[in-house]
């Protein structure tokens, strides 16, 4: 940035949440932030990159060498994206893969890196021997501080495979919706530069210009909370989601004159959230224009506390997001520090020569501000369309 080149924000954010998820799920990070960070096309790189955390295959193009801190990364978006389209097709997906798993090939990067820790894990379970039944069934109940999931699921089982996939699932839920949010999040400061400096001057007055946030910090911010529920309101990590009905049951239509719903048992329901989150008979007037203080001010007893269901970034019920307030945190810490650091963001969308949303798009009557600015596309999750280029300003603290 010194030398006036921008960087994809959503790169780095890809990285930094794959390695944080990666060092708490299996207590090894795969260092993905040591690969070279690439560089827009509109500038020569002077080494090869591998674009991680854009799209696959990246922005570098498919000749473009790979780090081998990025292997696991690539691999792991690739299996994702291959993943996303098999939902097109729901039950008959097999049909279309009839030749060859198209998520398997990718999975030879993902096993090399995980199956030697979870291998380490039941080895070392093997080799202590409890003292008795009674302490062994103590030690499964107690969760030590340092204790990462994959340590504590070998208490419960062997099972390779149950392991393997209970922690894969978890990476998967936790690292791609975080790095959504902290994408979209600068875009936000970057449209939106009375809100950064607002932020960053509560930064500033409860965590101080250098010190690391602590969680009773985190708690004390109230225009931050505000600005990411914002930030998860409007480009919500999973767009559309889906759930299935037990038994019949008839929903009551919310159009006046219109008749109620009739739902027949086991019939799969398909709801956009980023859709519902976006209009104006459910969240007001100015449902479109992007604003922290609705959940700060009046809005939120109007809208929100009567009808809490039309705000779901983590779902809600029995089956609400178990890391919601993991990632509430680790957003939280990305942010703060950030904003310690730079006191201004301006996008760089011209960094790259496709990265305009398609024609159209600015006369959306769902479009955020009346203008969208970057390419929202989704696999499983939300992310940036040839990435989100920016260019930070110090901040300066003498």
């Amino acid at each position: 940035m010194r030398e006036g080149i921008p960087v994809d924000w959503q790169d780095v954010v890809s990285r930094f949440t794959m390695d944080a998820a990666t060092e708490f799920l299996f207590g090894k990070d795969v260092r993905s932030l040591d690969a070279p960070l690439p560089y827009p096309s509109t500038y020569a790189a002077p080494t090869p990159f591998s674009g991680a955390g854009t799209e696959a295959p990246s922005v570098s193009g498919a000749g473009a060498s790979v780090h081998p801190a990025d292997r696991f990364v690539r691999a792991f978006l690739s299996a994702l994206e291959a993943t996303a389209r098999r939902g097109r097709f729901l039950q008959s997906w097999p049909l279309f893969e009839f030749w060859g798993d198209k998520v398997k090939q990718h999975l030879t990067a993902v096993d090399e890196f995980i199956d030697p820790i979870v291998e380490d894990a039941l080895r070392e379970k093997s080799e202590k021997v409890s003292a008795s039944v009674e302490e062994d069934n103590k030690r499964k109940e107690q969760v030590r501080d340092d204790e990462t999931l994959l340590q504590h699921l070998v208490k419960f089982t062997d099972d390779h495979k149950v392991i393997k996939d209970e922690t894969l699932n978890i990476l998967l839920a936790g690292r791609d919706t975080t790095s959504c949010t902290l994408t979209f999040a600068v875009y936000a400061l970057a449209e939106h530069p009375e809100v950064l400096k607002r932020l960053r001057a509560e930064v500033l007055s409860v965590v101080g210009p250098s010190q690391r946030p602590t969680y009773d910090n985190v708690r004390e911010m109230k225009y931050m909370r505000a600005f990411t529920n914002e930030v998860l309101r409007l480009w919500p990590p999973v767009p559309l989601n889906s759930r299935c009905s037990i038994r019949p049951m008839t929903w009551k239509s919310m159009i006046a004159g219109e008749p109620d719903i009739y739902i027949p048992p086991r019939t799969r329901c398909l709801y956009s959230v980023l859709l519902m989150h976006r209009r104006k008979d459910l969240w007001g007037p100015d449902a479109l224009m992007f604003d922290p203080d609705r959940f700060l001010d009046e809005r939120v007893q109007k809208y929100l506390v009567p009808n809490p269901f039309i705000f779901l970034p983590f779902n809600a019920g029995p089956r609400i997001c178990l890391g919601q307030q993991f990632a509430y945190n680790e957003i939280s810490f990305m942010l703060t520090r950030l904003l310690q650091r730079f006191s201004g963001i301006t996008l760089r969308q011209d960094a790259h020569p496709a990265a305009a949303p398609p024609p159209g798009v600015e006369r959306s009557p769902y479009a955020v501000d009346g203008c969208e600015r970057v390419w929202m596309r989704s696999h499983l999750t939300t992310y940036a369309k040839n990435g989100l280029w920016v260019e930070m300003e110090e901040a300066n603290h003498e």
